[in-house]
């Protein structure tokens, strides 16, 4: 068996180790919806997400075997995205189209924090400088680890810390906007409330079909963005309305909660402690820098805070959309936020790259 063959057939162990898989598969939802359910009778902020990601996160470190299904996080991915898909009207377009200075603005914003944050993060956790400056880029965690295997860095630590900046962000920032934001006046479709089954169908087909179309794209977050855009376009034409029901938001969130807690590996944190110590003190400090910037971004547009800050929070969409929603905030405005990050770092990271690359010239050299 060639050396392919052998990595293909540990990836495959990997994701379904020998046993009984699915009773570990079993075990994780079961263990995530008691988490959740608690988690909502505490009355802690979006419970069906958090609970999990507390809970299973909890249980990976101390060694507990879960295992979370097959696809579950994408088809978790494009409920959202039809969700807030479908709440998109002219006018809100019209409106993105007048902040979008204020977007590119923001995203700058957000270059510069992580640009710094790699300054910050290369002597804390001793690493080299390009694993440094795509550990801490706002990009998605594949997307960078691949960008930065190409470029020489350290994949492990890169993953290691991306995931540490989401959950550290996914975890902290309700928590702050719900004990420190103001609640929205921006109406949630009510649980109970629902499309008929063939249009709500139709919905889902034309979302995941989306998403199909763009995964092969370089774009990130194909399964969010995918399922979001034709959504909206169809939402803010008129030709489809569909309702989203509350059990199936419940269930998304439970599918990404149990998604980012299968992150929390316990032999890369055993093996690399300084890169999780600092890709946790890096998570912080952009969290701080978020606020800051909301504060301006406030200011200059009058929008809320609320809405400022989750608009310029350092972790995925999908999380930030979700907490806008429970907040009542703006959630299209931060998707909208949000879209213009990922295709303007998604577009410049190597031009931003060069860059950093100029500024530590001294260690690279003559590769400048």
């Amino acid at each position: 068996m060639d050396d392919v063959s052998q990595k293909r057939v540990a990836a495959r162990a990997e994701r379904h180790p020998p046993g009984k898989w699915w009773l570990r598969v079993g075990l994780t939802y079961a263990s995530a919806v008691a988490a959740g359910y608690v988690a909502s009778r505490l009355h802690v902020p979006l419970p069906w997400m958090l609970g999990p990601l507390f809970v299973c996160g909890t249980l990976m470190v101390l060694g507990v075997p879960l295992q979370a299904a097959p696809h579950m996080r994408e088809i978790g991915q494009v409920i959202v995205g039809l969700a807030i898909g479908m709440r998109f009207t002219p006018a809100l377009l019209l409106v993105s189209l007048e902040l979008l200075p204020a977007m590119l603005a923001a995203t700058c914003y957000i270059i510069t924090a992580t640009f710094v944050g790699a300054l910050i993060m290369r002597p804390i956790a001793r690493i080299d400088p390009t694993t440094a400056f795509f550990a801490t880029a706002a990009g998605g965690m594949a997307d960078m680890a691949v960008v930065a295997a190409a470029r020489g860095g350290d994949t492990t630590a890169v993953s290691i810390v991306h995931a540490l900046r989401v959950t550290t962000v996914v975890s902290v920032v309700p928590f702050l906007v719900f004990a420190f934001g103001e609640q929205g006046t921006i109406n949630s479709v009510d649980a109970g409330a629902a499309s008929d089954l063939p249009t709500l169908l139709l919905g889902l087909a034309v979302a995941y079909l989306g998403a199909r179309l763009l995964r092969p794209t370089v774009i990130p977050n194909p399964w969010l963005l995918g399922s979001l855009l034709p959504s909206a376009a169809l939402g803010a034409s008129g030709l489809l309305s569909v309702v989203v029901p509350g059990v199936m938001i419940i269930a998304a969130q439970v599918m990404i909660g149990v998604w980012l807690a299968m992150r929390f590996r316990r032999d890369l944190f055993v093996r690399l402690p300084r890169v999780a110590f600092g890709g946790l003190v890096v998570a912080l400090l952009l969290v701080a820098a978020a606020g800051l910037g909301a504060e301006m971004l406030s200011l200059a547009t009058g929008l809320p805070m609320t809405t400022s800050f989750l608009a310029l929070a350092p972790a995925a969409i999908t999380e930030m959309v979700l907490t806008a929603k429970a907040m009542h905030a703006d959630a299209e405005l931060v998707t909208a936020f949000h879209i213009v990050r990922i295709a303007v770092i998604a577009s410049t990271i190597l031009l931003v790259f060069r860059v950093y690359r100029y500024v530590l010239r001294g260690y690279y050299g003559s590769r400048v």
